[in-house]
């Protein structure tokens, strides 16, 4: 188990490390600067538009599939520590056009779409010139159990007629989001994870409507957002269905490792970019005589932090390099494992790095509270702590079992 980089992916990352030094890291205070000062800031800033367009022209793009056909052909493990020091700013991932949920999205119609969706919305969003957004979230329903969806996507003939309400869909406030995808159950009667479908939902159709954007912790966070949406009989071809009806869950299944392994890589590189932020303050300011670094268990707070990265690191490349070699039934423990682990360690980091700064840690003169924020939803995005928990308990109680029946024999 290797968990270096290869050598075209070390070039890859090299560049990447590069490009952020030189144009992300310098412009990202006055870019959120600017776009607060807006009175409409549901905008894309010119800044990134350049950005992207230099990115692309380094090669720097859609890195986050390994399919070569459609992507840079880099491998889950080398992409992993390209997300990592993506996740160390807010605007990296859609300079280099590897934002979720757009990559998820994007996965998800390489491996299941027909040529047409892949014509239609797949090379738009691969160009950068779209977004799009993923609609499974209920507020009627414990979502953490996505058999309870109640949205529907009915067969009508050669249509498809959908119905139900959405929240939590990131990405939808982007003024440049075109599509979404849109679960729903389609044979109520059917196997259990054999009843929904996955719908692919231009953003313009009848019947479509996004009530309201929804704050976290009082930030709308634009220009992507998370929006609550409501699908009133809205009709479609039944080409509008990815895969066929009836395998919303067998796509979800697929959608889910990857983009889990993005997430949490990118949560590690925040992490590291909060354990900076946390030191920076706590040798330059003194207080009671001595740096606050050297007060009450603050040392302690510095060391476990950087065991707990490395642990948090080390655990993550496990199941890229899983996922790479056995595909995602092979890193199911891993995938769930790390969900549960990265969010919560920088939470935690965050959290500590916010008392080191005293009041300054909860304004917005440092992006404590936006990283506190994103390590806090992180834990319920794509599945919250406790389902992971079960999964990994499921699969180790299947390992006993399996045990205990080879010892009887």
């Amino acid at each position: 188990m290797d968990f270096s980089a290869s050598e075209s992916g070390q070039q890859v990352l090299n560049k990447l490390k590069q490009f952020m030094k030189e144009e992300v890291h310098p412009i990202e205070e006055a870019y959120f600067k600017e776009l607060k000062a807006l009175d409409n800031s549901w905008v894309v800033l010119p800044v990134i538009n350049e950005l992207k367009a230099k990115a692309k022209a380094q090669g720097l793009w859609n890195l986050f599939l390994p399919n070569s056909e459609y992507g840079a052909g880099i491998s889950n493990s080398d992409y992993a520590l390209m997300a990592e020091e993506m996740g160390r700013s807010f605007i990296a991932p859609e300079i280099f056009n590897c934002n979720a949920p757009d990559t998820g999205n994007m996965e998800v119609l390489v491996h299941y779409g027909s040529e047409t969706q892949k014509q239609e919305w797949l090379l738009p969003l691969l160009a950068g010139e779209i977004r799009s957004a993923f609609c499974m979230t209920e507020p009627e329903v414990a979502s953490s159990d996505a058999t309870n969806m109640e949205a529907t996507a009915i067969i009508d003939g050669d249509e498809v007629v959908l119905n139900g309400r959405k929240w939590w869909s990131t990405g939808i406030g982007h003024p440049d989001c075109k599509v979404l995808i849109f679960m729903g159950l389609t044979y109520p009667d059917g196997p259990k994870h054999a009843k929904h479908s996955m719908v692919l939902v231009p953003m313009s159709t009848p019947g479509v409507k996004l009530e309201r954007m929804l704050p976290v912790f009082g930030e709308y966070d634009e220009p992507y957002g998370h929006g609550e949406v409501s699908f009133t009989n809205v009709r479609l071809p039944k080409s509008a269905i990815i895969a066929g009806p009836g395998r919303g869950f067998e796509i979800a299944q697929g959608r889910l490792g990857p983009g889990r392994i993005h997430h949490c890589m990118r949560a590690i590189g925040a992490a590291e970019r909060t354990l900076d932020l946390l030191i920076q303050r706590a040798v330059s300011r003194e207080a009671f005589g001595k740096p606050i670094a050297n007060l009450g268990g603050n040392r302690d707070i510095i060391a476990n932090a950087r065991i707990a990265i490395e642990q948090a690191r080390l655990l993550t490349l496990k199941a890229a390099w899983l996922l790479d070699t056995k595909g995602i039934l092979g890193a199911m423990s891993e995938v769930s494992q790390i969900k549960i682990v990265v969010p919560n360690m920088l939470q935690t980091i965050a959290d500590q790095a916010i008392q080191i700064h005293g009041g300054a840690g909860v304004s917005e003169d440092f992006p404590l509270t936006s990283l506190f924020a994103y390590a806090r939803c992180l834990r319920l995005a794509d599945g919250p702590d406790e389902v992971h928990r079960g999964l990994v308990a499921k699969i180790e109680l299947k390992k006993y079992e399996k045990s205990k029946k080879d010892a009887a024999k």
